[in-house]
């Protein structure tokens, strides 16, 4: 069915395969009473069975707590962090700025999108050594078509400090082994071998991981998309409480104008008297 036939199926009406709530009674949540048969669920766990409609074990709950603590960073030097300490030093609100900073989070080349990179090139490469295909040839294959592999190689510095305290709770867990993670390490053995240099990074290790624990492609994007967020919170309280535009501001000596040079023109009309001058930045202060 397509078309108007089947918008028809969807008018007036909102149809749920996840839930919903009778107001002054009760809410169902993947077919649970929220407030009776989920009433002492971790926050964390309900967002991931809200996501998978899977309860999670108490090591991987540990787990998911964990990637989401180890990338918790406070420092709002950090591209999306910077977001929610620009929105509180112009006095926006936290639910905006918060907002805006997760949604830049969303990127290509940082943030979420290796992960996403990662997670694609994992499943490739297995089912392409499923056929025979040598990892190695996927390899180059994929540095050849994107330059580069999601979840390898760290632009500020090589070495990354979550891979360690991550991988160490793993193991602990018994969910260091899984065939994704193994995977993601034998990349990474062959990329430093090679010419290339690049080390595995956070993104392809939380990619891997989630893979071995069942995540869809959609269920790892929407689980990583606050995978920042508790590092967000305090760079707004501390911009929100510190003078108003405090934070990172520029002098007029700071922007380099390359605009059009001074120049001249007569203003004609009946009040002009005479020709005037004017410069494009006597018409700018601000640059």
């Amino acid at each position: 069915m397509k078309g108007p036939s089947m918008l028809a199926q969807s008018a007036g009406k909102v149809s749920s395969r996840v839930g919903g709530c009778s107001v002054g009674s009760h809410a169902i949540f993947r077919g649970q009473d929220l407030h009776r048969d989920l009433k002492d669920m971790d926050w964390l766990e309900l967002h991931v069975f809200g996501i998978t409609g899977r309860r999670p074990t108490r090591e991987q709950l540990r787990m998911l707590h964990a990637i989401w603590v180890y990338t918790s960073y406070p420092d709002a030097r950090i591209w999306n962090n910077r977001v929610a300490a620009l929105s509180g030093t112009t006095r926006s609100t936290g639910s905006l700025g918060m907002a805006a900073a997760v949604a830049v989070s969303e990127a290509r080349i940082y943030g979420t999108g290796p992960g996403l990179g990662a997670y694609d090139f994992f499943v490739a490469a297995l089912a392409g050594l499923a056929r025979g295909e040598d990892l190695m040839s996927q390899v180059r294959a994929e540095l050849k078509a994107n330059r580069g592999i999601g979840g390898y190689g760290r632009p500020i510095a090589a070495h990354d400090e979550r891979i360690e305290p991550l991988m160490q709770l793993a193991h602990e867990l018994g969910l260091g082994e899984g065939v994704h993670v193994q995977l993601a390490f034998q990349v990474d053995a062959l990329l430093r071998q090679g010419r290339w240099r690049l080390k595995i990074n956070y993104a392809a290790l939380v990619a891997a991981l989630l893979l071995d624990l069942g995540f869809s492609r959609q269920e790892f994007s929407v689980f990583v998309a606050h995978l920042f967020l508790a590092g967000m919170a305090p760079c707004f309280i501390d911009a929100a409480e510190r003078p108003e535009g405090t934070l990172l501001p520029l002098s007029c000596n700071d922007i380099r104008y390359e605009g059009p040079a001074r120049r001249s023109w007569s203003t004609r009309g009946p009040q002009a008297t005479s020709a005037t001058t004017h410069s494009p930045m006597a018409a700018h202060p601000a640059l």
